[in-house]
């Protein structure tokens, strides 16, 4: 019977393992997801989020929400690299016929819609989290051929504090 609890016990050890680098990789991507460089105003990607989170050490806490670990994350990174949490003000204009059809599509990835206009055009001026920018940008080249346009009008920086984390 030795055996058997030895054996169990790896399997939990290996688990436990994997567990918390699945952990560390949410948290990185929602460090990417949050975060900007300040100087250019584009997202970081999720691996270079982890290089940074492994030259701090940072060391997951299993009993801490990911989320919560993040914004820790975040305050040691500044330490060490140009990164702040931001939102993204974006305006996209979209071709009337697709426009109903492509806003449902978007709506999942925008966080709050400032104004909608809808004439000839949609035009839509909203904060997105930076980590979704490619994706809306795939979408809105795709669904409406290369015929609707998007442009980045400000970044948001979020101060600590006056976002809760959702």
């Amino acid at each position: 019977s030795q055996i058997l609890s030895k054996g169990e016990l790896q399997v939990s050890d290996k688990e436990r393992h994997t567990q918390l680098e699945q952990m560390f990789r949410d948290i990185a991507t929602i460090v990417a997801d949050k975060c900007v460089n300040p100087e250019t105003k584009r997202p970081y990607t999720v691996i270079l989020i982890e290089r940074a989170m492994k030259d701090i050490h940072y060391s997951v806490k299993p009993n801490k929400s990911t989320k919560q670990q993040a914004l820790e994350v975040i305050r040691q990174l500044k330490e060490t690299m140009q990164i702040e949490r931001a939102h993204m003000r974006l305006r996209f204009i979209l071709p009337a016929k697709e426009g109903k059809k492509l806003k449902e599509k978007l709506k999942p990835l925008i966080k709050v819609i400032e104004s909608e206009d809808f004439q000839e055009e949609l035009e839509i001026v909203c904060l997105i989290d930076p980590g979704c920018f490619r994706e809306i940008d795939e979408l809105i080249r795709s669904e409406t051929k290369g015929k609707g346009s998007l442009e980045v009008l400000s970044l948001k920086d979020v101060e600590e504090g006056d976002e809760r984390l959702e």
